[in-house]
């Protein structure tokens, strides 16, 4: 049986406190304004938590899968840009520490650890979504550095990123196989801005953005592994990046089911509390089942990659896909159990359904995750 070690007890404790007083009180405020919270960056970073997948000598204390999972999960029941901040960090921490030399990952981290730098993950562009493949982004070499020209679009962060590892073609002939290569586009590079910032549904917190690459210069030196490296790169954070935000969507399903039991306690309609109503009583048994069904499944999955189980991306695709599918339907019930209150902007309930809704595109659909799937057993069977 799995169980959080002490160490991780107290880390949660931490961070559960930490969004009561601190970051729950927040969340509507951002949500309403869109505006990217800095404030939010200083407390996570003031306590350490942009810092946790980090190796000790940079501030972190090189926090597991388990451990991350747990983290983005209680965030998220408080604050949904707390925990995207947290799985973007995750993610291209990640990326660096596998792609990146000695003199790249001390170089970037002691950025991410020392001065608080955010970073933001570069893949999609608008004609490459699932299909990776059809990437349009060329990067080509030019003396001492790489020259860029594309466009790069819903990138999470991108606007406000100081660090963004960025996937492009050196050989588009290669494609998928040994023909894209990955990068750390720094801002302020030349050549480089951005465009379009997307008006979402949900997570608004962390803002959606066109980067935009014009001749855009990269030091040769920002080349993370070797040129054709960057698919293999990118896939050895998958299984990481699929747990993270499969744990968000956790979080953001127990913060509704936790608010739409306390506001049945306390509804009152027909002379009696709405929780004493059977209709009410089921509905909250099953949004309690899914959720457990989900976390168990998650943190299996993340103990499997903590302990190196090899080949775990069909499982990782499992987890991921069920739990952000869980969190909307569990999300939807929550808005159900308030009426006609759910629908309201003055209740958490909105939007977290809308908060919601993002996981299930977040790091692939549900669709591409089936496919996994189906290979994964198809290969193995």
């Amino acid at each position: 049986m799995f169980e959080f070690t002490e160490e991780q007890r107290m880390i949660r404790e931490t961070v559960r406190k930490l969004g009561v007083e601190k970051l729950g009180p927040r969340a509507s405020e951002v949500d309403k304004s869109g505006e990217f919270p800095w404030d939010i960056v200083k407390i996570l970073g003031e306590n350490g938590i942009l810092q946790l997948p980090l190796p000790e000598k940079y501030g972190g204390i090189g926090a597991d899968t388990t451990t991350s999972c747990m983290v983005s999960e209680e965030l998220a029941r408080f604050c949904t840009t707390s925990s995207n901040l947290l799985c973007i960090q995750a993610s291209n921490i990640k990326v660096i520490s596998l792609g990146g030399n000695e003199s790249q990952r001390d170089r970037f981290f002691q950025r991410l650890g020392k001065e608080n730098q955010i970073t933001a993950f570069a893949l999609t562009e608008p004609g490459a979504g699932s299909d990776v493949g059809a990437m349009k982004t060329r990067a080509v070499r030019c003396g001492d550095f790489y020259i860029l020209n594309g466009t790069k679009c819903f990138i999470s962060g991108g606007a406000v990123a100081d660090l963004l590892p960025l996937f492009a073609m050196t050989d588009p002939a290669k494609g998928l196989k040994g023909g894209v290569s990955a990068f750390v586009l720094e801002k302020g590079a030349p050549g480089f801005k951005i465009g379009k910032t997307e008006e979402k549904m949900g997570s608004r917190g962390v803002p959606a953005s066109e980067l935009v690459l014009e001749d855009a210069q990269i030091p040769i030196e920002n080349l993370l592994g070797k040129e054709g490296e960057g698919l293999k790169i990118a896939l050895g954070a998958i299984n990481l990046t699929r747990l993270t935000v499969g744990s968000h969507g956790l979080g953001i399903a127990q913060g509704a089911l936790d608010y739409a039991i306390e506001y049945a306690k306390q509804r009152v309609q027909f002379g009696k509390p709405i929780a004493a109503f059977q209709g009410i009583q089921f509905k909250i048994a099953d949004m309690a089942m899914q959720l457990e069904a989900a976390r168990s499944l998650l943190y299996r999955v993340a103990f499997m990659s903590d302990q190196g189980v090899p080949d775990i991306e069909g499982f990782s695709s499992m987890a991921k896909c069920l739990a952000s599918e869980i969190s909307v339907n569990v999300c939807l019930d929550a808005v159900k159990i308030l009426g006609g209150y759910g629908y309201m902007k003055d209740y958490p309930q909105e939007r977290r359904m809308r908060d919601a809704m993002s996981c299930l595109f977040m790091e692939g659909t549900g669709e591409i995750q089936r496919q996994n799937i189906a290979r994964f057993l198809l290969k193995k069977s």
